[in-house]
């Protein structure tokens, strides 16, 4: 959106904003260099509790991502910053911009020196993080930056020219972000930023692995929770995700083959009470629109193939290949590969349940290529007995899963003091505390592993 429609725009949404939230001229005078659109607003609580009143998030940005008991903080006052960075994609519609690229800033009033940057999860929009990192980022001072990554949603692929596009320019809008959000905090508090850590869960986890891996001159250090694992050789998840579509309609049915088909895909034994809604939410649609992103040709004309083919239908994702695709494919997943030469201090949690993307197939690996690239000494590795992929889930299944959120917050504050010179717990497998009920397991999590 652009010219005087963008103005009368946000015109109205500053407007809109409570009494409380008006403040003097000058302490909402904050500009993000290079950024098309902005619009700025002093906020009582820039928190999710304080957002969520104020119309400052959207709750179905990151909805699901955490469990109901994940603590809630006070309110901290600041500055909020929402705006779009020049670009062609129109897929992201919050504030009726209908403009990718979109972000959002927050400056608290009480700030620490700090600045933390994300990229959202999933295809989820630049909101996604508020309340898995957002909030604890703002609670301790830091100015909190996060990027929709410059395209949105299930056709995310659509957006750019040749395969592998739009996934290579997630990085650059991490990148992009990172250095105008260091300089906007810069000029709103009259000091350079002291230390900048990425952040970042799924999708966005991979995004804080590939920004330590190729621009560790930006951060301090960063917080992996379950990043996604792209490598030209594999894994991947167009290796281990096909075998689970193509199995599970015969282990639904009873099959022990099917069964044993999926387990060697890579998926836990134990996990197979998440099985049928991964396979009805994610596994489908995350190998078919990922699959297309990178090998468009493999479906002909169609845009990211058929969804719940059954194995032997022409062009069938449940049949997808990976070794046998032309050499073009792996180049376009080459370009968004991660090697494992981490420049920074990383932090990775993952859990062991974790059905949509299998920890032995992912951050196992991962945390063996930063050894095997001698970058071990920056790294700590903590699998989590019990997580999945997303702590929505964990409502659901007290008794069986446990939330990564509250481990994140503790390695998050592990990885501030790493920065101060305290070394973190070494890597381990935390098992779920003996007698640790839902409820203590919502709010605590301690990373060192006990007997």
């Amino acid at each position: 959106m652009r010219g005087w429609l963008a103005w009368v725009l946000a015109g109205a949404l500053t407007a809109a904003l409570p009494a409380t939230a008006s403040a003097a001229a000058g302490r909402c005078a904050v500009a993000v260099p290079g950024a098309q659109q902005q619009v700025v607003a002093c906020l009582d609580d820039l928190t999710t509790t304080g957002t969520l009143a104020s119309g400052h998030t959207v709750e179905a940005d990151w909805a699901g991502l955490t469990s109901a008991g994940l603590p809630t903080f006070g309110a901290v006052p600041g500055v909020q910053v929402d705006g779009y960075f020049p670009d062609s994609s129109t897929a992201n519609t919050n504030h009726g911009w209908n403009h990718d690229a979109q972000f959002v800033l927050r400056l608290p009033d009480r700030w620490n020196g700090g600045l933390v940057v994300a990229g959202s999860p999933g295809v989820r929009r630049q909101y996604a993080n508020d309340r898995a990192i957002g909030d604890q980022a703002l609670a301790e001072g830091y100015a909190f930056a996060a990027t929709d990554k410059g395209n949105t949603g299930a056709a995310f692929f659509t957006d750019g020219v040749r395969p592998g596009d739009a996934l290579a320019e997630w990085n650059s809008r991490v990148t992009q972000l990172t250095l105008a959000a260091r300089a906007a905090a810069a000029r709103h508090y009259g000091r350079p930023v002291t230390r900048t850590l990425a952040a970042g869960l799924s999708n966005g986890g991979y995004l804080v692995r590939w920004q330590l891996e190729n621009r560790p001159w930006l951060y301090d250090g960063g917080v992996d929770w379950e990043g996604t694992l792209w490598r030209a050789d594999g894994p991947n998840l167009l290796t281990f995700l096909p075998p689970a579509l193509r199995a599970y309609p015969a282990y639904a049915a009873g099959s022990a083959a099917a069964h044993q088909s999926i387990l060697d895909a890579g998926f836990a034994p134990g996990s197979e009470f998440l099985w049928d809604y991964h396979y009805r939410v994610y596994w489908d649609l995350t190998q078919r629109i990922y699959r297309e992103e990178v090998d468009p040709s493999f479906d002909g004309s169609l845009e990211a193939g058929t969804p719940f083919c059954a194995s032997g239908t022409p062009a069938c994702d449940a049949d997808y290949a990976y070794v046998t695709r032309p050499p073009s494919v792996a180049r376009a997943v080459d370009r968004i590969s991660l090697t494992g030469r981490i420049g920074k201090p990383l932090l990775t949690l993952h859990g062991t349940l974790d059905t949509l993307l299998p920890i032995t197939r992912d951050s196992d690996v991962y945390d063996r290529m930063i050894r095997d690239a001698g970058r071990g000494a920056l790294h700590r590795y903590y699998r989590i007995e019990g997580g999945n992929h997303v702590d929505g889930l964990v409502d659901a299944f007290p008794d069986r899963l446990r939330p990564l959120g509250p481990c994140f917050r503790t390695a998050f504050d592990a990885l501030g003091g790493w920065l101060r010179g305290v070394r973190p717990p070494a890597s381990a497998t935390i098992a779920r505390p003996a007698g640790a009920t839902p409820a203590e397991l919502a709010t605590t999590c301690d990373l060192v592993s006990r007997p």
